[in-house]
C-alpha cells in the first residue's frame, strides 16, 4: 500500500471540503449530478475517442499501481544477478537453464535463457531493449490517458458552467429554476478544475515514476546479464550495478 497516495486523497479532498465548511458552506452544496455526469462523462468520452481500445484497458489496469505499486527491490535484484554470476562461473552458463526455469519474472527468464542458448553479449541487449523499449511505451501511454483527462476535464467544466448560465437565461421569469441553473454553472467548473488537478494529473505523474523504475530496474538487470556473458567477475558485478541504487 502506498501510504502517501492515501494521505495525498485524505488531504486535498479534506481541504476542499473542509475549507467549504469553515467559509459557511455546507458538503450538499458541492453534489450536483448534472454537473458530475457533464464532467466526468465529457471527459472520459474524450479519453475514449483518442485513445485506442487497447491503451484504455491498459490505463484502467495500471490505475491500481496508485495504491499498490509494482515491487521493484533493486537491491534484491542486484543479489539476484550476483548470484547468477556465481553459479555461471561455477557450473558455466548452462548451470543457469535450471534457474532459468524457475525464474518468476518474464523478462528475467528470457534474458537467463538467452544466455544458456549461448546468444552473443550484443544480441541479447538488442533482444530486451526491444522488450523494454515496447514495455515502457505501453505503461507511459496508458499514463497519458490521465494526462489528457487532465486537460479535457477543465475545459469539459467551463462547458459545464456555460450550460448552467445558459439554463439560468433560459429561465429568469422563473426564480425557482434560478437556483439550479447557477449551482450547475460553478459546481461544474468545480468538478472540471478539481478532477484535473487533484485526480487526472497527479495520477499521471505517478504512474510515469512507477513506469521509469522499473525501466531502471530492467536496464540492471540488461547490464548484469550482459556482465555474465562477458565472464566478469561477480564482485565486480556487483559494484557496477551499485550504481543503479538511489
Amino acid at each position: 500500500m502506498d501510504i502517501l497516495s492515501v494521505i495525498g486523497v485524505i488531504l486535498a479532498f479534506g481541504a476542499i471540503i473542509g475549507g467549504n465548511l469553515l467559509e459557511g458552506g455546507h458538503a450538499g452544496a458541492l453534489l450536483n449530478t448534472p454537473a458530475a455526469l457533464i464532467v466526468l462523462g465529457g471527459t472520459f468520452g474524450a479519453a475514449l475517442l483518442q485513445t485506442p481500445l487497447s491503451t484504455f484497458v491498459r490505463s484502467m489496469n495500471v490505475f491500481q499501481w496508485i495504491f499498490m505499486p509494482p515491487k521493484i527491490d533493486m537491491l534484491g535484484g542486484i543479489q539476484r544477478v550476483v548470484g547468477w554470476a556465481i553459479t555461471a562461473r561455477k557450473e558455466g552458463l548452462l548451470g543457469l537453464e535450471t534457474i532459468a526455469d524457475s525464474e518468476a519474472d518474464a523478462f528475467a527468464r528470457k534474458g537467463l535463457q538467452l544466455l544458456v542458448d549461448g546468444t552473443e553479449p550484443d544480441a541479447i541487449r538488442n533482444i530486451l531493449e526491444v522488450d523494454l523499449f515496447t514495455q515502457e511505451t505501453r505503461d507511459l501511454n496508458a499514463a497519458k490517458v490521465y494526462e489528457a483527462m487532465g486537460g479535457y476535464a477543465p475545459t469539459i467544466g467551463i462547458i459545464g458552467a456555460v450550460m448552467g448560465l445558459i439554463h439560468v437565461m433560459g429561465n429568469l421569469a422563473d426564480p425557482s429554476q434560478l437556483g439550479t441553473g447557477i449551482a450547475t454553472a460553478f459546481v461544474a467548473t468545480i468538478y472540471g478544475v478539481g478532477s484535473a488537478n487533484l485526480m487526472f494529473l497527479p495520477v499521471a505523474s505517478k504512474l510515469k515514476t512507477h513506469v521509469q523504475r522499473q525501466v531502471q530496474y530492467r536496464d540492471m538487470l540488461i547490464e548484469g546479464l550482459l556482465s555474465i556473458a562477458e565472464g566478469e567477475n561477480p564482485r565486480s558485478i556487483e559494484l557496477k550495478l551499485q550504481g543503479y541504487l538511489e
